[in-house]
């Protein structure tokens, strides 16, 4: 009866342990998911728009225009293909994480090692004068040498009786799957980076051309006002105010250029290139309607395509399984050895079989008394869960609020500059209309440079919003995750690499 019980309960013992040491089942944490984002549902100002009888229409925007993959390209600009392209050959912070990956994969190859037996070969040759006391002989007894020869074959292997060795293999999968989406984060970045600077280099072309035409205007002002002051037409004062226009003018172009000079060494760095030998070919930006349309999606996309947040799942994931490790530390630890080959007193006599020699063993360790140690380690594993599990949640908050931000800002952006390009219309009639009755006599020159400065102020701040829009464009990408074949893109890079 004593050994049917014991039958019946050592298996439901060794059951319990291993559930005691193995790791918990991974657990997705809870977010605060939401159907639809807020500013998705707002409509744009360039959207909705007004007809002459009233009536409004909404311009379409298919979902099928979503960028996958190289999202760059929705922008039919080749000139920001070829830089993204180089910039992701050449740019040293990706070479950098690239490195890394391989790294992490390299680690958890190791901790896949640990599954399979481990199997090793050595040759050994030695000569060697034992002492007479040594040889078993009297004191003084001459004893020559002895030479010994063997060719061994060992194997070793640590059972998996409580999960160590899953559990390590689990974490190492789990932190190179961290690492690589760090690199695609990374990559992301980097991408992302080249395209805003490239627009904001074009948009500082677009500001600096508006700038060069009022410089121009503000010459020919400057000559005709002269002109008409050795005719005695006008008093110094408006010659003087005309100088002092084209001073200032000219001071906003040299400040454009300097920040045009500045873009272009950023964007020389993010290409992996010395900013002394690299220059950019003027190209303003053109009309924000060339601008692609990005539909935002479900809030639940960001899950899958944000790489930080892909990044933060994988650490949660080794958090948990480096429980199982810390657990397993607890219980015995058995390891099976074998060692054969054969020894001789001469190499050709080392491979017969009467020289043979092996050895088979099993050792059974479990620790007694640690302090706590162990204990400890499960209670610092359990906590750094808890540290992951709170990292994931904010990377989920961080990315649902870039997104926000940056729909926002296309609405918010899409508003003022469809305001300033009525605006820019009003000032150029204005200001046409102040030309022709200056030249007429009957207006003022103060009122004749108020309607241009007005003008040239809104022609800037047209091209400024230009360029927001382009830049905003992107963020907004990035903060969708960018494409969605990201994962070739890892093993392209870092196969290149």
């Amino acid at each position: 009866m004593n050994t049917m019980i014991a039958k019946g309960v050592a298996p439901l013992l060794a059951a319990l342990l291993l559930t005691a040491c193995a790791a918990p089942d991974f657990k997705q944490p809870a977010i605060a998911a939401v159907g639809a984002f807020k500013e998705a549902q707002v409509p744009s100002a360039d959207a909705v728009r007004t007809a002459p009888d009233g009536t409004t229409w909404k311009i379409g925007q298919p979902a099928e225009a979503q960028p996958r993959g190289e999202w760059w390209r929705v922008f039919h600009d080749p000139s920001l293909d070829a830089l993204i392209a180089e910039a992701g050959a050449n740019n040293q912070s990706l070479a950098v994480a690239a490195a890394r990956v391989k790294q992490a994969r390299a680690i958890a190859g190791i901790a896949e090692s640990d599954r399979i037996p481990q199997v090793g070969v050595g040759v050994n040759a030695q000569r060697a004068r034992p002492s007479p006391l040594e040889a078993l002989q009297a004191p003084g007894t001459p004893v020559a040498p002895v030479n010994t020869y063997s060719a061994r074959l060992s194997a070793s292997y640590e059972v998996d009786l409580f999960g160590r060795v899953s559990s390590n293999v689990a974490a190492a999968r789990g932190d190179a799957g961290a690492v690589e989406a760090t690199y695609r984060s990374v990559l992301l970045s980097l991408q992302a980076d080249v395209a805003q600077t490239y627009f904001r280099l074009r948009s500082l072309d677009a500001e600096l051309a508006t700038v060069e035409h009022t410089v121009r205007l503000r010459e020919e002002s400057v000559r005709v006002t002269g002109r008409r002051f050795e005719l005695g037409d006008i008093g110094e004062f408006d010659l003087a105010r005309a100088r002092t226009e084209l001073s200032t003018a000219r001071a906003e172009a040299i400040g454009l250029q300097r920040q045009r000079t500045t873009a272009e060494h950023a964007l020389a760095v993010l290409l992996g290139k010395p900013a002394s030998n690299f220059s950019a070919p003027a190209s303003p930006l053109a009309d924000a309607s060339a601008l692609p349309l990005i539909p935002a999606g479900m809030p639940s996309s960001l899950l899958e395509r944000r790489p930080d947040i892909a990044g933060a799942q994988r650490t949660m994931e080794a958090a948990n399984a480096r429980i199982g490790v810390a657990r397993s530390a607890m219980f015995p630890a058995l390891s099976i050895g074998a060692d054969g080959g054969g020894v001789a007193g001469t190499f050709a006599d080392v491979f017969k079989w009467s020289s043979r020699s092996w050895l088979l063993g099993a050792a059974l360790s479990m620790p007694l008394i640690d302090g706590g140690r162990n204990r400890n380690n499960v209670a610092r594993s359990e906590a750094a869960l808890e540290e992951a599990v709170g990292n994931y949640r904010q990377s989920v908050l961080t990315a649902f609020a870039e997104v926000e931000d940056n729909l926002a800002g296309l609405r918010i952006l899409a508003g003022q500059s469809f305001e300033t390009e009525q605006a820019l219309v009003s000032a150029r009639r204005s200001s046409e209309l102040a030309q022709k009755l200056y030249d007429a006599g009957r207006g003022s020159y103060l009122e004749l440079l108020d309607a241009q400065r007005n003008q040239a102020a809104v022609e800037r701040s047209a091209v400024q919003l230009r360029g927001d829009r382009a830049v905003t464009t992107v963020a907004l990408i990035r903060a969708l995750g960018g494409g969605w074949d990201a994962g070739s893109a890892v093993e392209k890079q870092v196969a290149s690499r």
